[in-house]
C-alpha cells in the first residue's frame, strides 16, 4: 500500500479511518495519503467551527447571555476560619423527635406586621391618598359624652383602580352684562395641542407608557376602552406624532451638544422599519451616540453603511476629540479621515471574544480573562476612591499600564504558537486584540476616556426592550420618532429626572420658549433651570 515502510511511530499516528482506507486499497501513494490527511484536517476544523457557531446560537436562544465569570474555588484553598487557626464548631446532632397528635392552635397577633402596615411607603406629594374611617365597634350605641378619643392609628395599603384615566370638565359661565347687554364667556384653557381633547397630563402619560414602559398603542387603546372611553387608535397615533413634532427641536439641540463633546461613544443596533414586501420588513439601524455630559441620542438611518457615521458626526471634530467604539471597521475609517480625532477601542468587546473561545481552549482563554479582569479591578478601585483627572490618570499609569503591557505580551506569545489553527476561536480573539492594541491603550493616556462602551450599552437597552414589545416600526418616519423620544427619556434617566414631570413641563413650555434658547429644554439643562419649579397640569393642581 505504501511506497516505503512506515515506522511504528508513523503507523501509530494514523487514524483508524486512514488505516481502513489503506487496507481497502483506496490510498496507493504517499501523495494521496498526505492529501487525504490534509482534507480530513480541514474537515475537522470546519466541524469545530460549526460546532462553535451552533453552541453560540444555543446560548443566545436558550442559555445565559451574561458574560460574568465566577471562578471555581480551588479544592486546596482553606476557609477563612482555617486560615486564622480558628476551630470550626461541630454542628450539633439533630435533636430526637416524637410525633404528637394534631391539634388546632390560636394564632398569635403579629405586632411586626401591624407596625409594617403603618409605615408610609410612598411620596405623599405625588401619590393621591383616599382616607377611609374605620368605626370602632365599642362605641356603638354610646353618646359622645360617654367616651374620649385619645388618638388614631394609621394603616396604609397599596390599591389600584381599574382605570387611571380622568376626564377634566371645564365649566365656563356665560354671562350677560346688564349695563352693556354684551354676552361674555371665558375661553377654554389653552392645550399643548391646538384643538385636541388630550390634556398635557394624558399626552405625557401616553408617551411614557409607550416608550418608557414599552406598551404598544393597541394595548393602551384596549385599556382605555376597558376604562369606559370611546377613542380610536388612529387618534392615538396622530397624537404621538404631534407630540414628537413638538419635541424634535429639543432632540436636535441635544444631538448638537453631543457632537460638540470631546469624548464620544457610538454604536449601532438594528430595528425593523418600513415595509419591504408582503410580510417582510426593512432592516434599519439606530446609531446611538453618547456625549461626555451624559446625554444620549438615537438617530435613525436606513442601513449600516459607513457613510452614516460621516453624516451623523461630521468630518470636523473639536481639538483632542476621542471616539470610543466597538471593532466595526466603519468607525476606524471615519477616524482616519477626520483630522484631530483619536479612535479608542472597547475592552468589553475584546473580552467577549476570549469569553466565547472558552469552549475551544478553556485554559488559555481563562488566562486572558483573568488578565483583563485585573485591569477592570483597577477601574473599580478608581470608582471606589472617587478619583478624577490627574489622580485617576496617575493610578492608571501606575497599576493598569503594566497589566495592559503584560496582556499584549501574552497575546503575542500565544499567537506565535503554530499549533493554533486560524479557524480556532482563540486565534480570532488573539487577532482581534492584537489588531486593536493602539485603540485599547488610549484610556491610559486620557483620564476622561472610559475603558469600554458599557455606559452606552446600558443606555441603548431601551431599543432591544422595545423590539420585544412593539417588535417593529411601521415606517421609517416611525423609527425616527422612536429615536427622538427615547433620546430625551433615556437622558432623563441618566440625570435622575422624572420623565413624566419633564414632559408635562416641556410640552407646555416649548411653544412659548425662545427658539434661540431651545437647548435649555434638553434634560441636562432643564434640570438646572426649571426642575425646581416645573409647570404642572390642571389635574395635578386638582388632586393636590
Amino acid at each position: 500500500m505504501f511506497p516505503t515502510p512506515l515506522s511504528l511511530e508513523e503507523a501509530a499516528a494514523l487514524s483508524p479511518q486512514t488505516v481502513l482506507l489503506a487496507v481497502q486499497g483506496w490510498l496507493h501513494t504517499e501523495q494521496q495519503l498526505t492529501a487525504f490527511q490534509q482534507q480530513m484536517t480541514a474537515f475537522q476544523a470546519q466541524i469545530d467551527a460549526l460546532k462553535h457557531q451552533l453552541d453560540w446560537f444555543k446560548r443566545q436562544t436558550f442559555g445565559q447571555k451574561s458574560e460574568k465569570r465566577i471562578p471555581e474555588v480551588p479544592a486546596q484553598q482553606l476557609t477563612l476560619a482555617e486560615a486564622l487557626g480558628i476551630e470550626t464548631p461541630v454542628p450539633p446532632a439533630a435533636a430526637p423527635t416524637r410525633r404528637i397528635p394534631a391539634h388546632t392552635r390560636k394564632s398569635a397577633c403579629s405586632k411586626t406586621e401591624d407596625r409594617a402596615e403603618a409605615v408610609p411607603f410612598f411620596d405623599a406629594d405625588q401619590v393621591p391618598v383616599t382616607t377611609i374611617e374605620v368605626p370602632n365597634p365599642e362605641i356603638a350605641g354610646l353618646t359622645p359624652e360617654q367616651y374620649t378619643v385619645i388618638g388614631t392609628k394609621e394603616t396604609y395599603r397599596l390599591a389600584q383602580q381599574p382605570g387611571s384615566y380622568v376626564v377634566i370638565k371645564y365649566v365656563r359661565p356665560v354671562i350677560k352684562r346688564l349695563d352693556t347687554q354684551i354676552i361674555h364667556c371665558p375661553a377654554a384653557p389653552v392645550g399643548v395641542l391646538e384643538g385636541s381633547r388630550a390634556d398635557v397630563s394624558f399626552a405625557a402619560g401616553i408617551v411614557v407608557d409607550k416608550f418608557l414602559y414599552h406598551l404598544p398603542l393597541y394595548r393602551i387603546h384596549q385599556r382605555l376602552q376597558d376604562g369606559g372611553f370611546t377613542l380610536s387608535r388612529p387618534w392615538l397615533t396622530r397624537l404621538i406624532q404631534q407630540i414628537v413634532g413638538l419635541l424634535e427641536p429639543i432632540h436636535d439641540a441635544q444631538l448638537a451638544s453631543i457632537r460638540a463633546s470631546r469624548v464620544k461613544a457610538m454604536d449601532e443596533t438594528p430595528i425593523k422599519a418600513g415595509l419591504k414586501g408582503p410580510g417582510k420588513m426593512k432592516q434599519g439601524y439606530f446609531w446611538p451616540v453618547y456625549g461626555e455630559q451624559d446625554e444620549i441620542c438615537f438617530p435613525y438611518c436606513e442601513s449600516r453603511r459607513a457613510e452614516h457615521v460621516d453624516q451623523l458626526l461630521g468630518l470636523t471634530a473639536p481639538p483632542g476629540s476621542i471616539l470610543i467604539t466597538d471593532g466595526y471597521a466603519a468607525y476606524s475609517r471615519y477616524a482616519q479621515k477626520t483630522e484631530g480625532l483619536t479612535h479608542a477601542q472597547c475592552w468589553a468587546h475584546t473580552r467577549r471574544e476570549f469569553y466565547e473561545s472558552q469552549d475551544a481552549d478553556p485554559q488559555r482563554a481563562t488566562v486572558a480573562l483573568d488578565l483583563i479582569g485585573q485591569i477592570y479591578a483597577v477601574e473599580a478601585e478608581i470608582r471606589e476612591q472617587g478619583l478624577k483627572g490627574a489622580q485617576k490618570h496617575a493610578l492608571r499609569l501606575t497599576k493598569a499600564k503594566p497589566l495592559v503591557e503584560a496582556f499584549f505580551t501574552w497575546v503575542a506569545d500565544t499567537a506565535a504558537d503554530t499549533g493554533l489553527l486560524p479557524s480556532n476561536p482563540l486565534s480570532k480573539a488573539l487577532a482581534y486584540a492584537h489588531k486593536r492594541r493602539a485603540g485599547l491603550e488610549v484610556f491610559l493616556s486620557d483620564a476622561d476616556v472610559p475603558m469600554d462602551t458599557n455606559h452606552l450599552e446600558r443606555g441603548l437597552r431601551v431599543i432591544p426592550m422595545g423590539r420585544k414589545n412593539w417588535l417593529f416600526c411601521w415606517t421609517e418616519l416611525g423609527a425616527k420618532q422612536v429615536g427622538i423620544v427615547q433620546s430625551l427619556l433615556t437622558t432623563c434617566r441618566l440625570h435622575d429626572i422624572n420623565p413624566y414631570d419633564y414632559l408635562v413641563d416641556v410640552l407646555q413650555r416649548v411653544g412659548q420658549h425662545p427658539a434661540s434658547r431651545v437647548a435649555e429644554l434638553t434634560p441636562r439643562l432643564w434640570k438646572q433651570h426649571f426642575a425646581a419649579n416645573p409647570l404642572r397640569s390642571d389635574l395635578y393642581n386638582i388632586l393636590k
